[in-house]
């Protein structure tokens, strides 16, 4: 840019900033003059930004499942590796119900029979936390420095070797080995899967393709309580180890789809790959669509990322603590802890809860079966809804809901003695509390945490709330053990009102911190951040990226003319 340009640049920066409306924001002048100092052809880059960011606004679901089916697929393949997780994770809590589970690795009492002990049940459930907690600080490392692809395939191929540990284990120490060492795979499925999705996927297919994660979730729970009903008539070692041998089977078909799927876009503009970028989104859409130009989606990529180096030192996990990126840190944090302290951790252990209140075994684990299923419907209506009321809604209505019902199950413990109706009552809440957490701050939490980070800190930001999530975890595992088991708290339907404080302070949290990124590009909530928008005002402000105050970039890549 010349020095004539220049000097007329400056010029407008005096112009008093209230061309753009009283609700409307957009990039600071200095800002985009070092941009427009960096980008060579920036204005065309610039015109070509707003035309992809105006086609992602104007895509409706029809067209978007019509252009990009590729992306879909992919994102599902890659999001398959949770159930996995979902699976192992609701097939430890429920193997504690399961005779015989509890006779190898339990101890015998005289009023229960064999059971887990406490102490052990935290330690198998904090240990497989240990692993994915370690999992996830390794993944942002590694998908940051070598992309998701080669990080999804390492962390595949190690797990199918580790999955040899639980399947063999002799004693429950080998197992809680396994169970830490699994752990560490789980970990960076939890990262990969969500923001893979985010970054292959257009706004509108966002809240479809980063909740399927949660679906895939509830699909692996839902297996589990399927298998381990079938095999509850065993009384031999195939009753437990079958369903950790099952484990093997999702590595293989993952491993295919890995292979062939597209890097991220967004991973390969951060690398300064804008070619490989555009073939990428190639890959992702279906050919010979003329309303579609990857070209324009690369260039809104490559301002964006630049506008983020503007205002951030770099890429590490201590530049999620700096500056604006602190809010956001704390928001993904935050929000992916209330999935835990909301209370699901009680409310969705129905198996051991109904145990615990006189159910035979076989009414426990059917109840589970259909709770699972519960979860799987509100996940699906849970697209529907969230598309209409947006994500924050959803979540601060669903925590006021879970709240209530953790009351309800508490009154409904203090009466003494063994009561069928009461019973009855109790399990029926937990299976609409399990419905409501599935349909609102289960599958809009994985929305949330995949768009509330800046795009160059995604990865890292993930981490950094699925590792509080896992920490949340831990405190939970110490918490939840003792309220149901009868060798310690024995609580029952009284554990609800430990877990009521919890979720009411997550709810109070949500309502004040909470902002609503439906419908927003990653550069327009940039923006919004940087304006330090309350977050009950988000929706209430227009953004307009890369349109300064003062003055906006016209065709002739030397100069700048003013808007008014």
């Amino acid at each position: 840019m010349d020095s004539k340009a220049t000097a007329h640049v400056e010029h407008k920066l005096a112009v008093p900033t209230q061309s753009l409306g009283e609700n409307t924001i957009g990039i600071d002048d200095e800002a985009l003059l070092q941009l427009s100092e960096q980008i060579p052809n920036f204005a065309n880059v610039v015109e070509k930004a707003h035309r992809a960011s105006n086609f992602e606004h104007n895509l409706t679901n029809r067209d978007a499942f019509k252009i990009f089916p590729k992306a879909i697929g992919f994102s599902f393949i890659l999001s398959l590796a949770i159930i996995m997780e979902g699976y192992d994770t609701s097939l430890l809590g429920s193997f504690y119900a399961y005779p015989t589970f509890r006779e190898k690795f339990g101890v015998h009492t005289e009023a229960n029979g064999y059971q887990v002990t406490s102490n052990w049940q935290t330690g198998l459930q904090n240990g497989t936390n240990v692993g994915q907690i370690l999992g996830l600080i390794f993944a942002g490392l590694i998908a940051d420095r070598w992309g998701y692809k080669k990080t999804m395939l390492g962390a595949l191929v190690a797990l199918i070797c580790f999955i040899f540990l639980m399947f063999f284990a002799q004693n429950i120490i080998m197992l809680l080995v396994g169970e830490v060492l699994c752990g560490i795979p789980w970990g960076a499925f939890q990262t990969l899967t969500t923001t893979y999705a985010a970054e292959v996927s257009p706004i509108v297919l966002r809240p479809y393709l980063t909740t399927y994660v949660n679906l895939c979730w509830v699909t692996g729970q839902f297996i589990s309580a399927g298998i381990l009903r079938g095999l509850l008539g065993r009384t031999d070692q195939w009753g437990w180890r079958i369903p950790y041998a099952i484990q093997w089977v999702w590595p293989v078909p993952i491993v295919i789809g890995v292979l062939f799927a597209p890097e991220s876009p967004w991973w390969l503009v951060r690398n300064g790959r804008t070619e490989d970028a555009k073939r990428s989104l190639n890959r992702l859409s279906r050919p010979g669509i003329s309303e579609y130009d990857a070209d324009d989606a690369v260039a809104l990529m490559i301002l964006t990322n630049a506008n983020e180096k503007l205002s951030r030192e770099g890429v590490t996990y201590w530049d999620c603590f700096k500056g604006i990126d602190l809010r956001r840190t704390e928001i993904v944090c935050c929000v992916w802890m209330c999935q835990v302290f909301c209370g699901i951790w009680y409310g969705g252990n129905i198996v051991y809860f109904l145990q615990q209140i006189n159910f035979s075994n076989e009414q426990a684990f059917n109840f589970g079966l259909g709770l699972n299923a519960v979860g799987w419907c509100g996940t699906v209506c849970s697209w529907f809804v969230m598309q209409r009321v947006g994500r924050r809604r959803l979540f601060v209505t669903g925590l006021g809901i879970l709240f209530s019902i953790l009351m309800l199950v508490g009154f409904l413990g203090i009466p003494s003695g063994k009561n069928a109706g009461i019973s009855y009552a109790s399990a029926a809440l937990l299976m609409v509390f399990v419905f409501t957490y599935d349909l609102t701050v289960g599958p809009v939490t994985y929305c949330l945490i995949s768009e509330i980070p800046s795009t160059r800190l995604r990865i890292k930001s993930t981490v950094l709330a699925r590792d509080c999530y896992n920490v949340a975890s831990i405190v939970a595992n110490f918490l939840n053990p003792p309220i149901l088991n009868p060798l310690a708290w024995n609580l029952k339907g009284k554990g609800g009102f430990i877990w009521a404080p919890l979720c009411l302070i997550c709810f109070i949290w949500s309502f004040f911190r909470l902002p609503e990124p439906k419908g927003r590009t990653p550069a327009e909530l940039d923006i919004l951040f940087e304006k330090k928008v309350p977050a009950r005002k988000f929706t209430k402000f227009e953004v307009t990226p890369f349109r300064s105050a003062n003055f906006e970039v016209v065709s002739d890549t030397t100069a700048f003319t003013e808007k008014y």
